[in-house]
């Protein structure tokens, strides 16, 4: 694989907003260098839906495959970053799309969910229309920058 990868990943963190009554992320520190140990040990509790992550069709679909069987490829890849701008709260359809699309992969940038630390009700989501026209289209993979 040739190219950059661009991580635009939220910070985790205590701060981390999570979907209301979801698991919030915490840390349990065992052993620290810092407190004369010889090795810093750790465990985390939190959702597997923080921050910026991927859905394994299990999610939304009853008996879809888990995230262990998809192939790390469908991940990797040419990538098209499109702006958008809708209004608070609304989904995204194919009239609202600014420029063709062009690579196999989309993700599109809403400025609706700003502030990762703190959960806002009114963030944009993905219409069904523009799911099916992208597929259609041979688009494999979708993201959002909202929950």
């Amino acid at each position: 694989m040739t190219g950059q990868i661009h991580d635009i990943s939220p910070l985790v963190s205590t701060r981390i907003a999570v979907w209301p009554g979801d698991v919030p992320f915490s840390r349990d520190v065992k052993l620290a260098i810092d407190d004369g140990a010889n090795i810093d040990l750790s465990s985390i509790q939190t959702t597997v839906h923080l921050g910026a992550h991927t859905d394994a069709p299990s999610h939304y679909v009853a008996d879809g495959p888990g995230i262990a069987d998809r192939e790390l490829s469908r991940y990797l890849g040419p990538c098209q970053v499109m702006a958008v701008s809708v209004e608070p709260g609304a989904r995204i359809r194919p009239d609202d799309l600014t420029g063709p699309i062009v690579a196999p992969r989309v993700l599109f940038r809403t400025g609706s969910y700003p502030d990762p630390d703190h959960f806002n009700e009114d963030f944009c989501s993905l219409s069904p229309e523009l799911i099916e026209q992208l597929s259609g289209q041979g688009v494999g993979l979708v993201g959002i920058d909202t929950p």
